[in-house]
């Protein structure tokens, strides 16, 4: 069995992933985005940067940071026929709030309402819709960076000119989300294949909880709740190895907030007592043995 992994950089996700398949036997296949170069008018039968000829790969599992390339690599590699995971399909869902979004209304998945523009005028008109405070984020993008909590009308006109007058063209798509006043912690689960594995509340006093933005964790129980959400969110982006950021409501309920295809976990294995490296690994071996397409 051949295993590849796609990166930028080895973290200590990707670590833990090389510890993992090894304790199952296989030594995967490094390789960096950097070093790509594909012939598009070719096929899987030409040689990736290890040296092996792509179609050798019974798997390739994509861990780029950078989402253009992992995204690239993902849509020639499934072209080609082989097996990836994530899959392009769920990837490039993911990696878009609006197709996030629209996958989970297709689906009838809870979630905050949401609106789009493509003008200051028609932008600020969406957030006075869904009301004071609203949330202003990229379409792409990750680590809650550029996410900006709209106070008020004054605050909106500033956001909307500075992403007019100093942002490219991809500032200039304004995806309006309400603001969810949830308590001072949100949840990141962890779905992978047909399960949710684990997840941890993420808590900070500031209102993005990230544990990149300083938030802390703690064990979060999977309720019946919680797994029947987030499966139903998994299925309807794709499926794979997910995180699920959800918010708890005022309500009392649960709605998906974002979902990672390239999640993060070092900091959830020791609160959650989830060994998640080997969870994602023995997923990915079973849909080999399954013979599962990409």
């Amino acid at each position: 069995m051949r295993v590849a992994i796609l990166l930028t950089h080895i973290r200590p996700e990707e670590k833990l992933l090389i510890t993992a398949f090894e304790a199952h036997g296989i030594s995967p296949d490094i390789i960096l985005d950097r070093d790509f170069q594909f012939d598009l008018l070719g096929d899987s039968s030409q040689r990736a940067p290890s040296g092996v000829v792509w179609a050798d790969y019974d798997l390739v599992l994509e861990r780029c940071i950078s989402t253009s390339r992992g995204l690239y690599a993902l849509s020639i590699l499934n072209q080609w026929g082989i097996h990836t995971l994530n899959s392009y399909h769920t990837a490039s869902i993911c990696a878009d709030k609006i197709q996030t979004t629209l996958a989970l209304a297709r689906a009838g998945v809870p979630q905050p309402r949401a609106r789009l523009a493509f003008d200051e005028a028609h932008a600020l008109e969406a957030i006075e819709a869904l009301g004071y405070p609203a949330v202003l984020k990229p379409a792409t993008g990750s680590w809650g960076r550029l996410v900006s909590r709209v106070n008020d009308r004054d605050s909106a006109e500033a956001l909307l000119e500075h992403r007019q007058v100093l942002g490219d063209y991809t500032y200039h798509t304004y995806y309006v989300q309400e603001f969810v006043h949830k308590p001072s912690r949100d949840i990141r689960a962890f779905v992978v294949g047909d399960a949710t594995i684990c997840a941890i509340y993420r808590t900070s006093p500031h209102w993005i909880t990230n544990t990149a933005r300083g938030g802390q964790a703690s064990n979060c129980p999977v309720t019946p709740e919680l797994n029947d959400l987030c499966i139903a969110a998994a299925r309807a982006v794709g499926g794979g190895i997910l995180a699920m950021d959800v918010f708890e409501t005022p309500e009392g309920g649960l709605v998906i907030n974002e979902i990672n295809h390239t999640m993060e976990f070092k900091n959830s294995s020791a609160p959650t007592g989830v060994n998640i490296a080997d969870e994602v690994v023995r997923y990915a071996l079973s849909t080999i043995t399954e013979g599962a397409l990409a």
